[in-house]
């Protein structure tokens, strides 16, 4: 495998693409996909693990970073990114299909009642990788409780996937939760302050018995990918507006 050559464009965009849903305990040699990656680069795994790495200093939503040597143009791809990551995923399954044979995860949709359309192949695959990329960043427990089982945890949407096109696969508009707290959360029956308190809406009917499951509940941080605080005061907007109809 070569080595010291310089990273293509759309070789880091594959890699944020995989950074963004591997949780930071698997970004190492013996990742499948890593793995994968690596011989579809003609790279070797450690020169896709460092370039992983790298792309965690650029993330403003982490207070802790490591030794990096980030490149102008890693900088421009992760903005690139988080400026239109619907298209920037668009753009990786198309260097997928055409330029290197690298396997798609099938898609796990979480489907709301009433809420939901038929999804396109697209659609199905933006769901999937915002829930991988949610749940990796929370260590894929429930932020409010702890809760670790997979099949009760929901990458709660901020901004409901529906309203705004921009924000749909963005991490940082979503939140891991519990079946619970998430449908509580879609409905806007709480909500969150931006240091992570939760809030409840004069809307929700709750017996005392109950209250601790809800009032004073704080959300555990994430890894990476902080709410981001615009979409949780959109939130908060939304419940007010709610709780005034």
């Amino acid at each position: 495998m070569a080595k010291g050559k310089l990273w293509t464009r759309p070789e880091l965009m594959l890699a944020v693409e995989l950074y963004c849903r591997t949780p930071f305990g698997r970004i190492h040699s013996t990742n499948p996909e890593i793995i994968e990656l690596a011989n579809a680069l003609g790279r070797t795994t450690g020169s896709v693990g460092m370039k992983m790495v790298n792309f965690a200093s650029l993330d403003e939503t982490i207070e802790q970073k490591g030794m990096s040597n980030v490149s102008e143009a890693d900088r421009e791809i992760w903005a690139e990114f988080f400026a239109a990551p619907a298209a920037f995923l668009d753009r990786v399954v198309g260097i997928k299909d055409s330029t290197y044979a690298i396997s798609l995860p099938e898609p796990r949709l979480e489907l709301r009642e009433g809420r939901d359309v038929e999804y396109t192949a697209k659609g199905r695959r933006n769901q999937d990788f915002f829930r991988r990329a949610v749940l990796a960043a929370y260590d894929s427990k429930c932020a409010v409780t702890g809760i670790a089982q997979a099949e009760l945890l929901v990458a709660s949407h901020i901004v409901p996937w529906a309203e705004d096109v921009d924000l749909r696969v963005r991490p940082t508009n979503g939140i891991c939760l519990n079946a619970l707290h998430d449908r509580a959360f879609d409905k806007h029956f709480i909500s969150f302050e931006d240091d992570m308190t939760m809030i409840l809406s004069k809307r929700l009917k709750i017996t005392s018995e109950n209250l601790p499951f809800f009032e004073g509940r704080k959300l555990a941080l994430p890894r990476r990918f902080r709410p981001d605080p615009a979409c949780l005061a959109r939130h908060r907007d939304q419940m007010i507006a709610k709780e005034r109809a």
